[in-house]
């Protein structure tokens, strides 16, 4: 069982420390993981799994 949990926006923001603009330039760029919508092609939610979050934070240390 994968106990990886999804994060909203808010949260890889506070766990990054980087601004929203920031975050979708990253993105932009390729150097910042892809989100993955929540609710299907017609929603827009997304979030991001931790797990690629906490690997993106300890790669900038």
């Amino acid at each position: 069982m994968n106990n990886d949990r999804i994060l909203r926006n808010k949260e890889v923001l506070h766990l990054t420390g980087i601004s929203k603009a920031t975050l979708y330039r990253l993105i932009a760029k390729g150097r910042f993981p892809l989100s993955r919508k929540l609710t299907g092609e017609e929603g827009r939610a997304v979030g991001w799994l931790e797990s690629e979050i906490n690997t993106w934070i300890s790669s900038r240390k």
